[in-house]
């Protein structure tokens, strides 16, 4: 969406952040340049703003802590000659990213083996028996590592 110029309710209804995370992010050196005011001393948020605001929010959704965001953004706003740095912050936070959705791929592999096991029972028509030995802490271990058989076992 390009925009001339937003009041603060309306970045953060296109944002999604509150006002005050938007004054919060001015305040504490996240955002790359003051924002715009007008004559009467209200903020009027442009393009690059959003833009900016966007990024950062991406950033923030992965986990980057603020005082990375805040170094980003000192690195970004000092201009040429610091992208070795910059490359190395981003790629250190994708790493851990990837950690964390490797880790989160292998809970929903997990809750996905549940659902396949309740499935598999529906199908059959297995009792409820079966199907409760699904839930028992012991079945569940085994069930993890029982592969794509989905075979319950007490």
């Amino acid at each position: 969406m390009r925009v001339s110029a937003l009041s603060i309710a309306e970045a953060s209804a296109v944002t999604g952040l509150t006002a005050d995370t938007l004054r919060y992010y001015e305040r504490d050196g996240l955002m790359l340049w003051p924002v715009d005011r007008s004559p009467s001393g209200h903020r009027r948020y442009g393009d690059r703003d959003i833009d900016w605001i966007t990024m950062l929010t991406r950033l923030r959704a992965t986990g980057m802590p603020i005082r990375d965001l805040r170094r980003y953004a000192d690195l970004v706003r000092a201009g040429e000659g610091n992208e070795a740095e910059r490359l190395e912050l981003l790629e250190r936070h994708r790493g851990q990213v990837l950690a964390r959705l490797a880790e989160v791929t292998e809970h929903l592999d997990a809750v996905d083996h549940k659902i396949g096991i309740y499935v598999d029972c529906l199908a059959s028509g297995a009792s409820s028996a079966a199907s409760d030995k699904a839930d028992t802490p012991d079945a569940s271990a085994r069930d993890v590592t029982a592969g794509a058989g989905r075979t319950v076992t007490a």
